[in-house]
C-alpha cells in the first residue's frame, strides 16, 4: 500500500463515513432503530430529521464540504495555513448553499462565521466553543501533515481550526483526529497510533487551558477500554453511546469515533455502518473514525459500490484532491 492510497482512503473515508450516518444524524439511538432498523446503505435524508432533510442518498454533509473548503485554502497557498483564507472559504460555501437559514451549521461555527461576514477580524474572535467542528474537519489535510515534531502538529492543527474553535478540547479534539491520520498515512499501526493518542490529546489540550472541559486523554482510554470489555458489537455501541455520548461535543464525539475505529477493527466499511447506526452525531462520528480507517486501510480497502455512489451523488469530485494532497505532503516533507 502506497501513500496516495492511504491519502485517498483518508479523504473517500471522510466522504463515506459522513454520508452514511447523513439520515439518522443528530437522533437518539432508539429513534434511529425504530425507524430505520438497520441502516445498511446510503439513504436518503428523512423528511422528519430537520438536519438531514436537506440530503439525498449519498449526498456528505458540512462535515466534508467544511474539510474540503479548509483543504481548497491550504492548496491555494500552496501548503501554508492561512486562518483568514479558510474561515472566508467556509463562510463562502455556508452562503452558497444557504446555511444560516438551515439547521446545518453547529452553533460555534455559525457565531464566527456570522462575525467574519460582519468584518471581525479573527484574532478578535473568542471562538471557546466546546463541538466538534474543527476535528470533523481535519482529516483530509491532516494527510499532508508531519509527525515529526509534536509541537509543530499541534500548532498547525491549531491554525487550521483558529477561524472558527480555538478552544482547549476543541484543539484536543482535531489533534488526536489528525494525528491518528496523519500517522496512518506514515504508514504506522493502529496497535501503535492508539497508544500515542492519549499523550498527544493531552499535550494539545494543556497548550493553554480555556475551558473546564473534562481530559480528552481519558475519554479517549475510556473509550478504547469500553470496547475492550465487551463482547459484541452490540455491547459496544450500546456503552460508547450511553457512558463515553456520542454528541456534538468534541468530548464526547472524538472519543466515541476512535473507539469506533477500535470497535471495527479498523475496516472502513465496518466502521461507517457501525457509526451509522450509533445514533447522536452519526454522520461526523462517522466522518472522523472512517476517514481514520481509510488512511489506515488504504482506499482499496472502501466498498467500490461506496465509492461508486459518492462520486456520482456529490458535485465535488474526490479524485483532485488526492494528488494535490500528495503533492503538497511531498513539498512539505522538502
Amino acid at each position: 500500500m502506497n501513500e496516495l492510497n492511504r491519502i485517498a482512503g483518508a479523504v473517500y473515508g471522510q466522504a463515506v463515513g459522513d454520508a452514511l450516518g447523513m439520515p439518522s444524524e443528530l437522533w437518539p439511538r432508539e429513534r434511529v432503530q425504530s425507524f430505520f432498523g438497520s441502516i445498511t446503505d446510503f439513504l436518503d435524508g428523512p423528511a422528519e430529521n430537520n438536519a438531514a432533510c436537506y440530503f439525498t442518498r449519498g449526498q456528505f454533509t458540512d462535515d466534508t464540504s467544511m474539510a474540503l473548503a479548509v483543504a481548497d485554502a491550504v492548496i491555494e497557498k500552496n501548503g501554508q495555513i492561512d486562518p483568514g483564507l479558510i474561515g472566508r472559504n467556509i463562510l463562502s460555501w455556508a452562503e452558497r448553499i444557504d446555511a444560516f437559514s438551515k439547521n446545518i451549521l453547529g452553533p460555534t461555527s455559525k457565531i464566527a462565521l456570522n462575525a467574519i461576514r460582519d468584518g471581525i477580524s479573527l484574532d478578535e474572535l473568542e471562538n471557546n466553543g466546546l463541538t466538534n467542528g474543527a476535528a470533523m474537519r481535519i482529516a483530509p489535510i491532516a494527510t499532508i501533515l508531519s509527525s515529526s515534531c509534536q509541537d509543530t502538529f499541534i500548532e498547525e492543527v491549531y491554525q487550521l481550526g483558529y477561524a472558527t474553535h480555538k478552544s482547549d478540547v476543541a484543539l484536543a479534539g482535531a489533534v488526536a483526529v489528525g494525528w491518528a491520520v496523519t500517522r496512518a498515512v506514515e504508514g504506522v499501526d493502529w496497535e501503535t497510533i492508539k497508544q500515542e493518542l492519549p499523550a498527544i490529546a493531552d499535550k494539545a489540550q494543556k497548550r493553554k487551558v480555556t475551558t473546564f472541559s473534562p481530559s480528552m486523554a481519558s475519554r479517549i482510554k475510556l473509550g478504547l477500554k469500553l470496547v475492550a470489555d465487551s463482547e459484541s458489537e452490540q455491547e459496544a455501541s450500546e456503552k460508547i453511546y450511553g457512558i463515553l455520548g456520542a454528541g456534538t461535543s468534541t468530548i464526547e464525539s472524538v472519543p466515541a469515533a476512535l473507539a469506533m475505529v477500535e470497535l471495527a477493527k479498523t475496516d472502513p466499511n465496518t466502521c461507517a455502518l457501525l457509526c451509522a447506526n450509533l445514533g447522536g452525531d452519526t454522520d461526523t462520528i462517522g466522518a472522523m473514525a472512517t476517514a481514520i480507517c481509510g488512511a489506515l486501510q488504504g482506499v482499496d480497502a472502501i466498498n467500490p459500490n461506496y465509492l461508486e455512489t459518492i462520486s456520482r451523488c456529490n458535485e465535488v469530485k474526490l479524485d483532485s484532491y488526492v494528488p494535490q494532497l500528495q503533492q503538497l505532503r511531498i513539498q512539505r516533507r522538502g
